[in-house]
């Protein structure tokens, strides 16, 4: 399993930077643009064992996986949220996301992700894998919240 972390200080308050992923799907596309439907399919009180059919597109092709919320916690100081799903029977995939609050207009926004190959082939993949992707994540959340101001 591979992991991938990386983290950056925002200018804007911590509600403000959790409506792009506790939100609605408009807000998720404004980080996540690839995601074209996330339906509720099980809602839990404690939101922990919820699960969305998420349908994400990808050039012409759509893919449709079941994405369920693993941890869940909002305070007004730090919220954290990960979910996981299954890539095409290929990979396990988590993506966790921690705010903290440093003051009323700045939040350190921490983007960690894993990816489990579920076949032995596979493997080889990962072994040229970086944390590009994750690292452009986390500054396009930056960007997304800091021009919204």
């Amino acid at each position: 399993m591979k992991q991938w972390t990386s983290e950056v200080e925002i200018d804007a308050p911590i509600e403000k930077v959790w409506e792009l992923f506790d939100g609605s799907l408009e807000n998720m596309q404004k980080i996540m643009p690839q995601v074209v439907e996330n339906k509720p399919l099980t809602i839990t009180d404690e939101m922990v064992g919820s699960v969305y059919l998420q349908k994400y597109k990808e050039g012409k092709r759509v893919m449709e996986y079941n994405v369920e919320t693993l941890e869940y916690f909002n305070s007004s100081d730090e919220k954290k949220m990960k979910v996981g799903f299954t890539l095409a029977n290929m990979f396990d995939i988590t993506a966790g996301y921690k705010l903290v609050k440093i003051n009323e207009n700045k939040t350190l926004f921490t983007y960690t992700t894993t990816n489990r190959p579920l076949k032995w082939f596979i493997k080889l993949f990962l072994l040229f894998g970086n944390d590009k992707v994750v690292v452009e994540f986390v500054q396009r959340v930056k960007k997304v919240v800091e021009s919204e101001k």
